[in-house]
């Protein structure tokens, strides 16, 4: 790796994110709130302070006139860093509000990887508190494709490689010529689709300030509220739909919702084998748990139904969000919603978790290993969407599941050993790790907080936010020793 080209591209990364964390001081401007203005203003002007030691003191760094050249392996690693700087230049303001320096870094890596669980054991804050815990939701809602777009806006080909590495699906199929030309694409939809969302929320009763953080968070699939007890808190059928649809598009490909709206025809949706397999597992998942609900709770269909699609979509998305404490509910719809946990929303969105298009090409994947058994000679292609699946894709795909259920089943392990408590090690490891926020217990779940358990298992559940939402590629080649070797240019 040279060192000129890291220190360029973080350098640069750093200042902008200097300026964006200027952005809640309007806010406290706003609500007259003063008080609040020195946490961000110290923040931005530590996070460009780093930005520019980082350009100024290493040689060569300011003298590249480009980044075209830049290795995967520099990428990789840029994106990786950035991650972690950013997660604790986040953490800064927190400090300032009374939270300890673990919890603060725990409330940051929830926000910017959008698992929205929280260490809050109270909500008696300012307005910017709350602004800047959904605004670092909605920036790092599109993932690694954020990054892409302030670190690599040049790049041909490292860029567009690092680009669908956020959310491999089986092709890299870019909708526009350029690469910047398709993140600018992605910016739209999500931005527009946010900003619907707020004006629906409004026009629901929702305060403007509440609309604009819950519709941050839905539409990063993040889960923060200003609200302690999240959407449930309204008390607004009309509201808890508004969000469950909004949620249920942050899950869905941006690359299919802008093809359906470009060629004006939402069948397009439907001709996508990856969103269907979302829709219909999001369906039956709920309908499951609805006649659980009335069975065993004794409610009305609607609102079974409704909590039940509600919940559903939350965690497959990886949102997080609540209409309804869950943990409250009878054993066989827990046991439904924690396999919902294992689903994961749709490559080239906003959710988290293993992505369902790696489910589906696994599924073609043994498909096609037993068709081989009973027919040796046969030539089997997996195939997604009409389009060949590589060999290496497919096999790269298994190897990501296997590490990802690997490091679940080793977190949740410890964090079972240190809480002595195994639903809060199996929750907690699957909650980061899928970036789903609430966990399985009365002291983790919807309503309440991590606050109580264990600081080695927040900094686990820190490593497992981290990791989830770098989908595990830049961790895994990090890992290798040959990607250590440092070059001066």
């Amino acid at each position: 790796m040279r060192l000129n080209y890291i220190a360029n591209a973080l350098g640069l990364t750093m200042i902008y994110i200097g300026f964006v964390v200027l952005i809640p001081v309007i806010v406290a401007l706003y609500y007259k709130d003063y008080n609040s203005i020195q946490p961000f203003i110290t923040a931005a002007l530590i996070s460009c302070s780093i930005g520019y030691l980082f350009r100024k003191f290493i040689p060569n760094a300011t003298t590249l006139e480009n980044l075209n050249d830049i290795k995967k392996a520099e990428a990789l690693f840029i994106v990786a860093l950035s991650w972690i700087i950013f997660g604790i230049i986040s953490a800064i303001p927190y400090l300032f509000y009374g939270l300890s320096p673990l919890n603060s870094i725990f409330e940051s890596v929830s926000g910017i990887t959008t698992t929205g669980a929280t260490i809050l054991t109270h909500y008696n804050y300012p307005q910017a508190f709350f602004f800047w815990r959904s605004l670092t939701q909605w920036l790092g809602g599109l993932g690694i494709i954020v990054l892409f777009i302030a670190i690599l806006p040049q790049f041909a080909v490292a860029g567009r490689q690092m680009f669908f590495a956020e959310a491999p699906g089986p092709t890299e199929d870019k909708f526009t010529p350029r690469i910047r030309n398709t993140a600018s694409a992605l910016w739209k939809i999500y931005a527009g689709l946010t900003v619907i969302q707020i004006i629906l929320l409004v026009f629901g009763g929702m305060s403007c300030f509440d609309a604009i953080c819950n519709s941050f968070s839905t539409l990063a699939a993040g889960g923060f509220s200003p609200n302690p007890e999240s959407i449930m808190g309204y008390h607004s059928n009309y509201i808890t739909w508004v969000t469950l649809i909004f949620m249920f598009l942050a899950g869905a490909s941006f690359n299919i919702q802008y093809r359906a709206i470009i060629q004006k025809n939402p069948l397009v949706l439907l001709k996508n084998e990856e969103f269907k397999l979302y829709f219909s597992l999001v369906i039956l998942m709920a309908l499951l748990i609805t006649i659980s609900l009335i069975f065993n709770t004794h409610t009305s269909l609607f609102s079974s139904f409704t909590h039940a699609l509600y919940q559903v979509i939350s965690i497959t998305t990886s949102t997080g969000s609540a209409s309804a404490d869950f943990i409250t509910w009878d054993y066989t719809s827990k046991i439904l919603l924690f396999i919902v946990m294992f689903m994961g929303s749709c490559a080239g969105s906003a959710g988290g978790g293993i992505k369902m298009v790696r489910w589906l090409i696994v599924y073609k994947c043994m498909k096609s290993e037993l068709l081989r058994i009973l027919h040796p000679n046969a030539i089997v292609n997996i195939k997604v969407d009409n389009k060949t699946v590589a060999p290496e894709v497919a096999r790269q795909i298994i190897v990501y599941v296997f590490y990802y259920f690997l490091i679940f089943g080793i977190t949740s392990i410890i964090i079972s050993i240190i809480e002595h408590n195994s639903t809060i090690g199996l929750s907690c490891s699957i909650s980061g790790l899928g970036n789903i926020g609430p966990g399985f217990t009365k002291s983790t779940g919807p309503m309440a907080n991590f606050d109580s358990i264990n600081p080695i298992s927040k900094i686990i559940m820190i490593f497992n936010m981290m990791v989830g939402r770098l989908e595990l590629i830049p961790f895994m080649v990090m890992l290798q020793k040959d990607f250590w070797t440092l070059k001066d240019n």
